[in-house]
C-alpha cells in the first residue's frame, strides 16, 4: 500500500506540474503578439480535476497533441469545444475544473465547423423565406434572426450583410465554356457517417455522387478530387489539413481555368442526440448547412479583421451562400439549416464562388446523406444556371 501511495504522490506532483506549465503558457501568450494569440485554442472540459482525470488529460494531450486524430478526440467525434479565438487566459477557465489543450494554428484550428450544440430546432427558420420576401430582410435584425447562426468568436455588421448587394451578384455560369465548371474536394476526407465502414462510405461518397448528379441531371461538368489532406504518412492528421489543401487546390484551379465554383464538402459534428434529418419526397434526408468564414474576430464587442487571414472574395462568398439558402428554402423547405458564420476563412478565399457545405453529421446514416445529394444539386443548378 505504501508503494501505491508513493506512486499516487508522484503522479499528483506530475499533474500539478502540468497544470502550472499550462498556466505559464497562458500567461506567456497573454503578453505575446495578438495576431499569434488569435491562432490557438481548443478547450477540453473535464468534469472534475481528480487524479484519474488529470492523468487522462495528460494522456489525451500526448496521444492527440498537435497531430490530432479526430477518432481520438472527445465530442461529436467527442466534446472538444473551442472557446474564443485566442489562447485561453487564466481568467477564462479555472484550471481546477478544466485544462486548455493547444491543437491548432491560424484557420487550421481543429473544427467541427458548425459548433452546433443547440439542437435541430435552432438550426433552421421555421418559416422558409424565399426571394419573394426579400424586402423584409433589409431589416438587419430580421435577416440575422432568420438566416444566420453567428459563432461567438465573430459577428455580423450591416455593411457585409446587405441583401440588395447579395441579389445584385451575377452568380450564373456563362454558357459554352469547355472543361469542368465546378470543383468538389474535401479538406477533411475522413469524415464518416453513423454506419460508414471506411472512407469510401463517408463524405467522399457523397462528393462522388454529387459530381455525377451535377453532370447527368444538370449538364454541369464537375471535377471531384479524392485526395486526402487530413492523412499524413498513412495516419489521420486533422491539424494542418487546410494548409495542405490550399497549394493542391490552387494548382488544380490553375490547370483548369474553366472552373468557377469551388465546393469544400464536409459533414458536421454534433452531439450524439442530435438528428439532422428531414423528409424530402418521402425519403429521410440529411439536412445541409452553408458555412461562411468572415476573417473577422470579435474582440470585446468590436469586429476586427484578421490581417493574417485575408479573404478578397468575402462579399461574393456571402452572396453565394445567401442565394443558396434562398433557393433551398424555395425548392426543398426544411433541408437547409441556417447559414453558420465563424471567424476564420477556411477554404473560402481562393475563388469568388466558393462554398463550404456541411452535408449531414456523424449521426446521419450514409443513405440519409446520399439522399441529400440530388436536392443539393438542384439548389446549385437553380443558382448557377437560372440565377
Amino acid at each position: 500500500m505504501s508503494g501505491i501511495r508513493n506512486i499516487e504522490y508522484y503522479l499528483r506532483k506530475i499533474a500539478q506540474g502540468v497544470a502550472l506549465s499550462v498556466a505559464a503558457l497562458a500567461v506567456l501568450f497573454a503578453f505575446s503578439d495578438s495576431a499569434l494569440v488569435d491562432r490557438f485554442i481548443i478547450h477540453q472540459t473535464m468534469p472534475s480535476y481528480n487524479m484519474r482525470d488529470a492523468m487522462q488529460s495528460m494522456l489525451r494531450f500526448v496521444n492527440v497533441g498537435p497531430f490530432a486524430d479526430a477518432a481520438n478526440l472527445p465530442g461529436g467525434h467527442g466534446g472538444a469545444v473551442p472557446v474564443s479565438g485566442r489562447l485561453v487566459q487564466l481568467d477564462d477557465v479555472d484550471i481546477t475544473s478544466g485544462a486548455p489543450v493547444i491543437l491548432g494554428v491560424g484557420d487550421v484550428i481543429f473544427q467541427y465547423e458548425s459548433r452546433s450544440y443547440l439542437g435541430v430546432g435552432d438550426h433552421f427558420a421555421g418559416t422558409f423565406y424565399t426571394v419573394e420576401d426579400i424586402a423584409m430582410f433589409r431589416d438587419f435584425n430580421r435577416l440575422r434572426n432568420n438566416f444566420y447562426i453567428v459563432d461567438q468568436r465573430t459577428g455580423m455588421t450591416p455593411d457585409l450583410f446587405n441583401v440588395d448587394a447579395f441579389m445584385a451578384h451575377d452568380l450564373r455560369l456563362p454558357p459554352g465554356v469547355e472543361g469542368p465548371r465546378i470543383l468538389i474536394f474535401h479538406t477533411h476526407s475522413n469524415e464518416m457517417f453513423a454506419d460508414s465502414r471506411d472512407r469510401s462510405e463517408g463524405i467522399m461518397a457523397a462528393g462522388a455522387l454529387l459530381a455525377r448528379v451535377l453532370e447527368q441531371r444538370h449538364g454541369i461538368s464537375t471535377l471531384h478530387i479524392t485526395e486526402s489532406f487530413d492523412i499524413v504518412n498513412g495516419e489521420s492528421q486533422i491539424m494542418g489539413a487546410y494548409e495542405r489543401m490550399e497549394p493542391r487546390i490552387r494548382q488544380i484551379l490553375a490547370e483548369n481555368p474553366s472552373i468557377e465554383v469551388v465546393i469544400d464538402l464536409h459533414r458536421d459534428g454534433v452531439p450524439e442526440h442530435t438528428r439532422l434529418v428531414t423528409n424530402i419526397n418521402g425519403r429521410p434526408t440529411a439536412q445541409i448547412m452553408f458555412f461562411n468564414g468572415l476573417s473577422r474576430i470579435n474582440r470585446d464587442g468590436v469586429l476586427t479583421e484578421i490581417a493574417s487571414l485575408p479573404n478578397p472574395y468575402l462579399d461574393a462568398n456571402l452572396a453565394f451562400s445567401f442565394r443558396m439558402k434562398l433557393a433551398a428554402n424555395a425548392l426543398y423547405p426544411g433541408i437547409s439549416r441556417k447559414i453558420y458564420l465563424n471567424a476564420f476563412r477556411y477554404s473560402l478565399h481562393m475563388m469568388p464562388k466558393s462554398l463550404l457545405i456541411e452535408l449531414g453529421a456523424q449521426t446521419n446514416t450514409l443513405q440519409e446523406a446520399l439522399n441529400a445529394v440530388e436536392p443539393l444539386s438542384d439548389i446549385l443548378a437553380a443558382v448557377l444556371l437560372n440565377g
